[in-house]
């Protein structure tokens, strides 16, 4: 085991105060150039995989895209107007966060291939160790977070799920070595993975069988691509995708269509509509949800519906009964036998940061701490532990993600200029002010009826509380974090600190 020092510790001054970023995905990226720019350049990033972009390097899948128009899924600071049509595809994001990285010399400090598996305070140092898979120790003053919410890959709780002899593939890990053509195929789930793959695989493949467990609503989005006119207009004159964004922003900001039922109605009309694709009524019967728009994570897609008319697809409603070495047994009796099953299953989305192990003050667990569901103070910072700060942390889940992240990297960045500015050893958010903190989040929660419908665990720990969700707009949030309380944090200076 060898320990790295990536900078010298001392007075906690903009250049010296060690400052490790976990994950180099869009939150880490957005931390790493923020960093610089307000002249600390003594940060590394730890990224497991071995290229930067996150859940955008990892999901590969066909068909992957992003939910939320491509102006407003990018950074405030860098518009891009090479987006080649509304909602960007997963090859062009990576590229955008690619470029990102070099233009703002962040690959410099990053380092690939090599997984942050603890995170270990010392109160006598004020410092973080962090161990990696390889064993390897990097010790920092400040630790910022940036796994989010899909990071935590699990495998179904399906009876007999290893004992299946042909290829199996999760979307979340694609294998394009692994060709479909004319292939029976089984795909095991029908939310945001399926839903984009299973339109682009099933012309290819030779049978499809789709396992849906719950009908989602997927409602149509103007995607056409742009046409060479536009896409030179918008070379030319970067300000209209400037306008295009901010026109966006208001749309998404000011809609929160969740706590409107008349909006919620709206879309449930839509979704009605674009399931009259189907042209069989029981299949089409089936495929409706018989939950609220908004109980689960919106969908989109153009030709998802109208995939189910193809001959070669079926739609299995029977609930699985276990995976067998040929194929899914469902409890109807009927076993389909498959050459393929893609486990279409998602993310541990309550995770957070308890997807590693976390030591705060006096020992304190993370996964202790957040025994009843992850919790955080403006969805950043946790009591019991010091210089800690997650992007993407617990209810901070609407609207744009990159839009909430950049505010959580201010946050972060005002507390990271206190500590080196007034050369604090810690700072720590008080126990009772992030007490209240929830309270209030979890009032806002309580007044959003979908959420509350009980259609699936999207949302909620194991406990039953709401961890993802931000109940109120975005700009509510900017307002929230744009300065800091100082009476909500415990501090400790430096010239106080015990000898180590």
């Amino acid at each position: 085991m060898s320990t790295q020092h990536f900078g010298a510790s001392g007075s906690n001054g903009t250049g010296d105060l060690r400052i490790a970023i976990i994950g180099g995905g869009p939150g880490g990226l957005c931390a790493a150039i923020r960093l610089r720019q307000e002249g600390f350049e003594n940060f590394t990033v730890l990224e497991k995989s071995s290229g930067v972009g996150g859940t955008w390097y990892h999901n590969r899948y066909p068909g992957c895209a992003c939910d939320i128009q491509s102006e407003l899924y990018s950074f405030s600071f860098e518009v891009n107007t090479e987006w080649t049509r509304p909602y960007a595809r997963q090859p062009e994001i990576l590229r955008y966060m690619e470029h990102c990285a070099r233009k703002y010399g962040v690959l410099a400090h990053c380092r690939f291939g090599d997984a942050v598996r603890s995170a270990r305070w010392d109160e006598n140092r004020a410092t973080w160790t962090l161990t990696t898979e390889s064993g390897t120790e990097v010790e920092a003053e400040v630790v910022i977070s940036a796994l989010g919410m899909f990071n935590d890959v699990p495998l179904p709780d399906i009876e007999g799920l290893g004992s299946f002899e042909g290829t199996t593939i999760h979307s979340a890990r694609w294998d394009w070595d692994h060709d479909l053509a004319g292939e029976t195929v089984g795909v095991v789930g029908s939310a945001a993975s399926a839903v984009q793959l299973i339109p682009e695989i099933a012309p290819e493949v030779g049978r499809l069988h789709v396992f849906q467990r719950t009908a989602n609503w997927v409602l149509p989005k103007e995607d056409d691509p742009y046409t060479p006119e536009e896409l030179a207009a918008r070379r030319a004159d970067p300000s209209m995708v400037v306008t295009r964004r901010n026109e966006l922003f208001e749309q998404v900001d000011s809609g929160m269509a969740f706590k409107d039922p008349n909006r919620r109605a709206e879309m449930e009309a839509l979704g009605r509509r674009a399931l009259e694709a189907v042209a069989d009524p029981e299949l089409r019967a089936r495929l409706t949800p018989t939950h609220m728009w908004g109980c689960k994570r919106p969908l989109f897609h153009n030709e998802y519906y109208t995939t189910f008319n193809r001959p070669n697809v079926e739609l299995v409603t029977d609930p699985i009964e276990r995976i067998t070495p040929r194929g899914i047994l469902t409890t109807g009796g009927t076993e389909r036998f498959m050459d393929t099953m893609v486990l279409a299953t998602g993310f541990s989305t309550t995770k957070y940061l308890s997807a590693i192990e976390v030591v705060g003050r006096g020992g304190l667990r993370i996964e202790d701490a957040w025994n009843d569901g992850a919790t955080a103070y403006m969805g950043i910072t946790t009591s019991g532990f010091p210089n800690l700060f997650m992007l993407y942390g617990p209810n901070t889940n609407n609207g744009s993600i990159i839009t909430m992240i950049e505010y959580q990297v201010e946050y972060a960045l005002a507390h990271i200029r206190r500590i080196a500015d007034r050369k604090l050893a810690w700072v720590d958010v008080k126990a009772e002010p992030m007490a209240r903190y929830n309270d209030w989040v979890q009032e806002g929660i309580a007044g959003i009826e979908p959420w509350h419908a009980s259609c699936n665990g999207y949302y909620r720990s194991p406990s039953g509380r709401i961890v993802t969700q931000w109940p109120h707009n975005m700009t509510t949030f900017k307002n929230q974090t744009a300065t800091i309380d100082e009476d909500a944090y415990e501090t400790h200076e430096t010239a106080a600190l015990p000898a180590s």
